[in-house]
């Protein structure tokens, strides 16, 4: 007679990150994951080093995350004048994490799990560390986005090889990397329902900001870069008696490319923890992208975020977007159809399609996401010792 079931413990296991964006940028898929795990894992979230043209040498700082005490981030700053020497900064990254670990903290990482979302980062560190498992969370297709370093497709390829799992941002960015890693599993975005939620309660205020603006308003939040088809924003505010509130930094873009006009807004980066209130007051949401190399493999978060607000959303025809989401999100095939799919969520928000969005951002917690993702961890290292273990049989048989 079979007994109880029994219940499976999580590993524990610390983790050394290696990612392209920094912490205290745009609040998303990174610290989304990362701040849950640390409930359970110790974390050093590794920065890529910053090219500083005032800066002679290496200089790095480390800062704990008051919200998020078990995560302990690294950020250095190089001199500009080496940034073009490969081999230089490779040297110099893996330099500034081995001095950090050999102070008290070195205790802390042994045999950590390495999670990389920069594949720049693993000439200096794959496979060196001493690590339990590599895990490769492909979030984007990097090397399509402007300035991406012309090393950046060979050493992904490197990293695919060498992951023990990968995790993939969306359905098509994993049909591109499971062809390369045979244990690579398709986790799109997920969602904070609790905090975009807020948008849907009465008394939430409208930031001061926007606060005065008159007639409806339709809203985008987001990183504000060349993947944004910005002919489609001006259009858009020239097609009616609307106004376009746009909150995120900007990056990667001229100021001459953005719609200047008296009903466009350009907010600014603002605080997650503010996002709800901003979603509060659009009447519709907004994903105007371009469809362009940098948008080939996008799985905006935003999608879900703007759904769990209870809110209309229109978007350019991107590929995981159609995907996914095309039952909850009305999705234009042009500018003019763009225009047109915005006047009509003004005129006529449709409830019920409002309200599958909910119920499919409820579904979508970044919670259940990030539980998934340990289980196929603890799966990867159970196989990794088992071998480790039939190995050494052998060998003590021989």
């Amino acid at each position: 007679m079979r007994g109880p079931a029994r219940i499976r413990q999580p590993r524990a296991y610390p983790i050394i990150v290696h990612s392209h964006l920094a912490w205290d940028w745009v609040w998303q898929r990174p610290q989304q994951f990362l701040s849950r795990l640390s409930k359970r894992h110790r974390i050093l979230f590794v920065e890529a080093p910053c090219a500083d043209q005032s800066a002679l040498q290496p200089r790095v700082v480390l800062r704990e995350i008051a919200d998020y005490p078990n995560i302990v981030v690294v950020q250095s700053h190089v001199p500009a004048s080496c940034w073009h020497d490969g081999n230089w900064v490779d040297r110099v990254r893996r330099q500034i994490v081995d001095d950090v670990l050999a102070g008290p903290l070195g205790a802390e990482f042994e045999n950590p799990v390495q999670w990389f979302y920069d594949p720049m980062a693993v000439t200096a560190f794959g496979g060196t560390m001493g690590e339990r498992a590599i895990v490769y969370d492909c979030m984007d297709q990097l090397s399509q986005f402007k300035g991406a370093p012309p090393a950046l497709v060979k050493r992904e390829r490197e990293l695919l090889a060498m992951a023990d799992v990968v995790f993939a941002g969306g359905p098509k960015i994993h049909r591109a990397k499971r062809a390369h890693n045979r244990n690579c599993h398709c986790y799109g975005c997920g969602v904070d329902v609790e905090h975009f939620s807020k948008a849907r309660e009465p008394g939430m205020l409208a930031p001061s900001d926007i606060g005065s603006l008159d007639g409806p308003l339709l809203g985008f939040f987001g990183v504000v870069d060349e993947r944004m088809d910005y002919e489609l924003i001006g259009r858009l505010a020239d097609a009616d008696a609307w106004n376009i509130v746009l909150v995120g930094p900007r990056t990667k873009v001229d100021e001459s490319v953005l719609p200047r006009r008296g009903n466009v807004h350009w907010i600014g980066g603002r605080d997650y923890t503010q996002l709800p209130s901003y979603a509060s007051r659009f009447d519709v949401c907004l994903m105007p992208f371009a469809l362009n190399e940098a948008t080939e493999y996008i799985n905006p978060t935003k999608a879900l975020e703007y759904m769990a607000a209870g809110k209309p959303i229109v978007s350019t025809a991107i590929d995981d977007v159609v995907l996914q989401f095309r039952q909850i999100v009305d999705i234009a095939e042009s500018h003019d159809e763009f225009i047109e799919l915005c006047r009509r969520a003004v005129a006529t928000p449709n409830r019920a399609q409002i309200q599958r969005g909910i119920e499919l951002a409820n579904n979508h917690t970044w919670e259940a996401i990030v539980a998934r993702l340990r289980e196929h961890i603890d799966d990867t290292l159970q196989t990794k010792e088992a071998e480790a273990d039939s190995v050494e049989a052998a060998g003590n048989a021989a």
